[in-house]
């Protein structure tokens, strides 16, 4: 997991803790650091900005040589990759919002939007198990209308965690389907409703259309973007063009546990300014956790923890 970014870090680490602190030297192992961090799907504007970052802080450290200084370094590093990563606490910001529109009797309306396999449906009945852990119920919405199977997977996967889901026939209108799984909602007191949309190419501006329709009908507390952390660099331009069409407020980072590389995962907050809500971090329903930043720096900076 992350294995290329980690590199990257380890490798500046290591010529810079033997070598004297002289601008051009820093300038050259920086540098070198940009170039390993773009190949491993950090987005070059990340990228420079970190390159800066570690270059500006470097230049101030007051040390001669770092042979004895390695943890100083990594303080840089930390310091540096904090600055470019956005988290929220789920349970202080989505579940306590789940929470206050239930008591007054509200359903909470989540719509998940995001590419064709990008792990969303997943992400939904994971979101969905989460919620239940926390004491929350919720129905799911199957607005994914066209794709072959799709009604049959989120069922078949809801059923594991024990969550309702409303469909229609294929072909119907999956805003209708929103609505109905609402008025559902509401008939039933449950707190959440989960809406499972149909796999959108940034470009494909009729799907993109159809979701702004969804969104209109629905009246959403939240949009989450599941993204594909595997896709590296293609997941900030998915965010930044689905924000447009329809707003997002959080990021899910899907298959992170499987990213060999590592870029979207510092790439992605820093480049649209949304903060990722979770990771996913196996094939289990159970596999989804918030971003823990600190974890995440650590992991990056080969920190036991």
């Amino acid at each position: 997991m992350l294995e290329g970014i980690k590199k990257a870090f380890a490798n500046l680490t290591d010529r810079i803790k033997t070598t004297t602190l002289s601008e051009s030297e820093i300038k050259k192992h920086v540098e070198d650091f940009k170039l390993q961090l773009i190949a491993n799907d950090v987005a070059v504007e990340v990228a420079e900005k970190l390159a800066m970052e570690v270059t500006e802080r470097l230049k101030t450290l007051k040390v001669p040589r770092f042979s004895e200084h390695k943890e100083a370094i990594i303080q840089v590093l930390e310091e540096s990759i904090s600055s470019v990563i956005l988290e929220v606490n789920p349970d202080s910001s989505f579940v306590n919002l789940v929470r206050s529109n239930y008591s007054i009797g509200k359903p909470t309306v989540v719509l998940f939007v995001g590419p064709n396999g990008g792990g969303k449906t997943t992400s939904v009945v994971k979101v969905s198990n989460y919620l239940k852990s926390k004491g929350l119920s919720s129905i799911i919405a199957c607005s994914d209308t066209y794709r072959a199977g799709a009604i049959e997977q989120l069922k078949g996967l809801a059923e594991r965690v024990g969550v309702r889901v409303v469909s229609h026939k294929y072909g119907g209108d999956p805003a209708a389907v929103a609505l109905d799984a609402i008025e559902a909602a509401r008939a039933a007191k449950v707190s959440t409703v989960l809406i499972d949309t149909a796999g959108r190419t940034e470009v494909d501006k009729n799907l993109l259309e159809e979701m702004r329709k969804i969104k209109r009908v629905s009246n959403p507390d939240v949009v989450i973007y599941v993204g594909d952390a595997l896709a590296g660099n293609v997941v900030v331009e998915q965010v930044r063009r689905f924000n447009e069409y329809v707003g997002i407020d959080y990021i899910i980072l899907a298959k992170l546990d499987a990213d060999m590389k590592g870029g979207s995962a510092i790439s992605v907050s820093y480049m649209t300014g949304k903060p990722i809500l979770f990771v996913g971090t196996g094939q289990g329903l159970n596999d989804l956790e918030p971003l823990d930043k600190k974890r995440l720096i650590n992991t990056i900076l080969g920190r036991v923890f």
